[in-house]
């Protein structure tokens, strides 16, 4: 089987989801076991760069899988479940996993919980029968735990050793191994409210976002990242997760407990970098999942004067959106970053570090060029969305740096 049969698997599940479960099921006769009868893949809005689903065994015996499809792979290495559950992560492991580059997935116990993304859509849809307070005590807890893993695992990486951890994948190497040239590069033309245009037009213009200018644009902003998100770079490391986002957490009500799976990109990382993909996707990126939902709701007006654009917008978050906001603020991004200060260990360009790491989130997870997904006033706020994570705004202050500024005066 081909290294590409994943990724195709992945595409076709929204456009012939029945070839692409015939497809998986060869592949998994050859990689897990050959009395496998059935798979039936779950079309999901959170499935970006992924699926899953449930598999059927001859006697009966059902299962749940999951397969992460990075294209441009570089790391070799995949699914580290084992080493979360040493440093105490509440995690469900996997029964089998395949992590060979090409041919990652892993096969679980069916699971019963719901989660944490389908959850919060529904309280952010109306959804009066979730008990809020529960899940925002179970964010709470599981950010208080995540700390503690965080001091307790915290220790020095080479420059060797951190090249080499999957997260990069997510970050550095979607820029440099490909993706940025597949989404953007060569004669690219995006669509947009206000016109059709070059993306080396996108790439040099200059922006006033609800008040908030920005002096950089994202060719600056790309240019910056592939310097200081490079993984060659000897730096502090903790145990993480990598994709903890909540589409990779379960959500026990009862309990009031978040449990993590698919590690795809856990290692050891910089503590910064592990809390990116959470605080964007949690947050931020329903817009991402939900294109069609939220252009119906979206006001905007957008002018130009000369080479700056005037982009006014109405896109708000929901407030369960805002309990994820500041659960990672109060009790895991506040308190690691006191941490590594009082330790003289953090970066002095970390607030840089981190904003161009959540600038490849909305830029790099999709392609915002993209017409068949993402409408013209969808992909402006993509674009726009991808300035104030990356850059920093003057004037009038973004979301992201009113959260860091705050942030940043309580180290």
């Amino acid at each position: 089987m081909g290294n590409g049969l994943l990724q195709h698997i992945r595409d076709l599940q929204y456009t012939n989801r029945g070839e692409a479960e015939a497809l998986l099921l060869g592949f998994l006769k050859e990689v897990y076991r050959p009395d496998v009868t059935s798979v039936e893949i779950r079309t999901l809005a959170i499935s970006l760069n992924s699926f899953n689903g449930f598999l059927t065994l001859a006697n009966g015996e059902s299962f749940f899988f999951k397969s992460h499809t990075e294209t441009d792979t570089v790391i070799g290495e995949y699914y580290q479940a084992e080493l979360l559950d040493q440093a105490g992560y509440p995690i469900i492991k996997p029964i089998f996993r395949s992590s060979d580059p090409g041919k990652q997935i892993l096969i679980y116990e069916r699971i019963q919980q719901p989660a944490v993304f389908d959850v919060a859509w529904a309280i952010e849809n109306g959804n009066q029968n979730i008990n809020q307070d529960a899940l925002q005590n179970a964010q709470i807890k599981s950010d208080r735990t995540l700390l503690n893993i965080y001091c307790q695992t915290l220790k020095p990486l080479t420059a060797e050793s951190n090249s080499t951890q999957p997260i990069h994948q997510l970050f550095h190497h979607r820029i440099t191994q490909g993706r940025f040239d597949r989404f953007y590069g060569g004669g690219c033309v995006a669509l947009l409210p206000n016109g059709e245009f070059p993306m080396k037009t996108i790439m040099n213009m200059n922006w006033t976002i609800n008040g908030q200018t920005y002096h950089e644009t994202l060719g600056d902003l790309i240019e910056q990242a592939e310097q200081l998100l490079h993984p060659n770079q000897a730096t502090l490391g903790v145990v993480g997760h990598g994709d903890a986002h909540n589409g990779n957490v379960f959500f026990d009500e009862d309990r009031e407990h978040l449990t993590f799976f698919d590690p795809a990109f856990a290692g050891y990382h910089s503590p910064l970098l592990d809390l990116v993909k959470p605080l964007f996707h949690n947050v931020f990126a329903m817009w991402m999942y939900f294109p069609s939902e939220k252009a119906i709701h979206l006001n905007f007006e957008i002018h130009q004067d000369h080479n700056r654009w005037i982009y006014n917008h109405d896109y708000r978050l929901h407030g369960v959106r805002r309990i994820f906001l500041e659960s990672k603020k109060d009790y895991l991004l506040k308190p690691i970053i006191k941490h590594l200060a009082m330790l003289d260990a953090l970066p002095m360009d970390y607030r840089a570090y981190l904003k161009l790491a959540l600038m490849c989130c909305p830029l790099l997870t999709m392609n915002l060029t993209d017409r068949t997904r993402f409408s013209p006033s969808i992909a402006l706020l993509g674009f726009a969305m991808a300035i104030e994570m990356g850059a920093e705004s003057n004037g009038r202050r973004s979301l992201i740096d009113q959260l860091l500024d705050e942030v940043h005066a309580t180290r």
